[in-house]
């Protein structure tokens, strides 16, 4: 076998582990691209949530507070009544 044969083979060794070197770390960078964009989309999900929670817990505040008041306002206008419910 003489050197040049030697060299060609040589270099489509090279050209196909420079092949599957690019392939792996295109592979690895879609991956973490993918993974990036999940997680971006989880938080936007869970910033959404938060939000939700915080109104609701807002909104129940509220409610307890009202209903303090309406039941001060029917204790205030017949207290047997209410005792007798």
């Amino acid at each position: 076998m003489d050197f040049q044969a030697l060299f060609a083979y040589a270099g489509m060794g090279a050209t196909a582990i420079a092949a599957l070197v690019m392939t792996k770390a295109a592979w690895r960078l879609n991956t973490a691209r993918v993974w990036k964009e999940e997680a971006e989309a989880q938080k936007a999900r869970a910033d959404r949530l938060m939000e939700d929670l915080t109104e609701i817990k807002e909104r129940l505040t509220r409610i307890e507070d009202e209903n303090k008041r309406l039941v001060q306002i029917l204790l205030s206008l017949d207290p047997e009544r209410i005792a007798a419910l």
